[in-house]
Parts: structure tokens; sequence; C-alpha cells
């Protein structure tokens, strides 16, 4: 192992924790943590010595695709919850979804107040450091976007040939999850085009005075992007402007829900196809907003929508753009496993979680490929 490899792994051990310990409680959960540390350890005793050991055969894994949880949801502004996502989804994936295989590289320690260091004072900083590492003077970050965009930027640099697939949280994650991503595939040579699941276009500049937030992430990735075309967003609905705004606003490529519902996923998908390959793109990264599925699917979430697209209809699309393009990194966002807003009289929670680790295997495969 090189040296850079060596502080790398040096850092993962310090700003990282095990697969679903991102939340950090005491009592709370326990239960839940402890079956998914028997799942993954087949033990509950000692695991941080086994996720440690387990980073240092990283490089070895057979799998393209790494697991990242990040427990914060510091940057939604509806319902919280999205923070139990990782833990959860994780779960039930190992028990629904088995052929999805992935290296668990684990989450990152969130202070559940913090969304960026740039929003702190230097006591803040100072006091934050002292109690995630034990060091007021350490070189590491202390808020969960900034933590995430370190921890992968130094991923690519170190493991280029394998991609990130990210579970949150609220959106607000993606925007260090992409920005990481397209940086060092911009760097390799690499066109790339991000394709976005979601009822909202997330394209405010800010919200409330914070320009990093789950409505806005995807305006401040643009400038990383070859084009703003390259951002092309499916299943909106819930906008207080047209459509005919935000592309001409933005430059972004728009496919709103009632449009792939009428036209059908296919054509859609076709016509995305046809536009990527004249961009000469070479990869993608799909970021999944589960309200991107119809409340009927996905109610256990921060901001339930109606009138969404079915499971179906976003699987056919995934199919259909990763036989024709890599898809080399991922995420999925906003799942909140202990939100019940569903008024139809079904678990929320199960179905939310089950169609959110049937895309999540798709994607997960498809990167491992």
């Amino acid at each position: 192992m090189s040296n850079t490899q060596k502080a790398f792994h040096e850092k993962l051990s310090q700003c990282l924790c095990p697969p679903g310990d991102g939340v950090f409680t005491v009592n709370t959960a326990k239960e839940r943590k402890d079956a998914l540390r028997t799942k993954l350890y087949g033990q509950t005793d000692n695991v941080d010595v086994l996720w440690k050991e387990s980073l240092e055969t990283l490089a070895d894994s057979e799998h393209k695709a790494v697991i990242l949880g990040i427990s914060s949801d510091c940057g939604g502004g509806i319902l919280r919850g999205a923070n139990w996502g990782p833990l959860f989804l994780r779960s039930t994936l190992i028990d629904q979804q088995p052929q999805a295989r992935a290296f668990d590289l684990g989450d990152v320690r969130v202070i559940p107040h913090l969304l960026h260091d740039k929003y702190l004072n230097d006591a803040t900083i100072t006091n934050c450091q002292k109690a995630l590492y034990a060091d007021e003077n350490s070189e590491y970050h202390v808020s969960p976007l900034s933590i995430t965009e370190d921890v992968c930027d130094g991923f690519y640099a170190n493991y280029p040939e394998k991609g990130i697939f990210g579970i949150g949280g609220d959106h607000s994650i993606s925007y260090p999850l992409t920005k990481a991503y397209l940086r060092a595939k911009r760097d390799a040579g690499k066109r790339t085009a991000i394709i976005h699941f979601d009822a909202h276009t997330d394209l405010l500049v800010e919200r409330l005075g914070i320009d990093l937030c789950f409505g806005s992430w995807c305006t401040h990735i643009l400038e990383y992007l070859p084009a703003p075309r390259n951002l092309i967003q499916f299943g909106i609905r819930s906008s207080g402007k047209p459509k005919q705004h935000w592309e001409d606003t933005f430059g972004v490529k728009q496919h709103w829900a009632h449009e792939i519902i009428e036209r059908g996923a296919k054509a859609v998908a076709e016509e995305v196809i046809a536009q990527l390959k004249a961009d000469n793109v070479d990869e993608l990264y799909v970021s999944f907003d589960i309200d991107a599925l119809d409340e009927s699917f996905a109610s256990a979430t921060g901001t339930p929508e109606a009138g969404g697209l079915t499971p179906e209809h976003a699987l056919d699309i995934l199919v259909a753009l990763a036989d024709e393009f890599p898809i080399t990194g991922a995420d999925m966002m906003e799942i909140a496993p202990f939100t019940d807003s569903s008024l139809i009289g079904q678990t929320s929670s199960e179905t939310t979680l089950r169609e959110g680790a049937k895309i999540s295997a798709f994607l997960i495969n498809a990167m491992n490929k």
C-alpha cells in the first residue's frame, strides 16, 4: 500500500464509522443496529475492529460499487428522518436483494446539528474536532457535507476504477457526492452526465439564506458538468414555476412525470440516449430521490408527492440507459423510515424501503459491471 493510500485509510478510520452507526445513539435502535451487524459481520461485539480491518481489503475487493452511508438530514426542511436511511436500506438490501453485492465503506460520522464547515466559526470547529477526533487541532472536517466531499475526493484519487453508491440522508448529500465524482471524471478526461430522479427540481440558488440544502444542490454542481444540459431530470411535478423557466434559466433538461406517464418511459429514454450520444457522454451518475416515485410507492419520505412515477417507469429508464452507458456512480436519497405520511392504509416504510431497495440493487449491479 502506498503512503497516499495509508493516509487515506487513516482518514477513513477517523472520519467514518461502521455501517449503520452514522446516527449517534446510546440505546435507540440498538436492536436494529445489532441486526445489521450480525448480517454483515456475524456478530455484534468488536465490530469497530472488524470494520477497520475490512478497510484494508478495499483495493482487493472484486466489487466496483462501494457503499457509503451519510446519515444526515440537517440539509432537509420538511419532514425529517432521512438520517435513518442508511441503516434501514442496508438491511433491506441484504434481506430482499442479496444479489446486489458491494464493498461497504461504512458511514460518515455525523454531528446531527451540522451541515457544512463553511457555516461554522473557528470555535465551533475546534469543539467538534475535539468531540469527533479527540484532537482540537485535527486536520479533518467536522460537518457531514464537508467530510463526505473530502472522503470522496480521496477515494477517487486512490481507487479511480471504483465508484461510490451513496445512501442518504437528505438530498443535500448529493452535492459533495456528485461534486467529487464530476471533478474526478473531468480530471480523467471523461465526459459525464447526472441522471436525477426527483419530484422537485432542486434548482434553488438558496433556501432561507442557506445555499447548500436539499432544494438547491443541483444548482451548485452545474459548473462541474461538461454542460448544464448534462443534468437530466426525471419525475418533476412539484414546482412553483413551469418547465420552461428551469430549462431556460439553468440550461438543464427535464422530463416531467406527466410526460413520462403520457409518452411512456421507453420513448423518453430513447430521446435521452440520443441526447447523451450527441453530447459524447462517456459515463453516468444516477441520483435518485425516492419521492420521484408516486406517494403510493414512496410515502416514507420528507416530501411525498402524488402523480409520480411507478417503480417500473424508473427501472425502464435506468435499464435503457445502462444498456448504452456505464453507470459509475449513484445514490439513493430521502428514505425516512420512521415517518408515516401515508393516508392509504399501508405500511409506508416497508413499501418505500422495498421499492428503494429494488432500484438501489439495480444501480449497484450496474456499477459492478
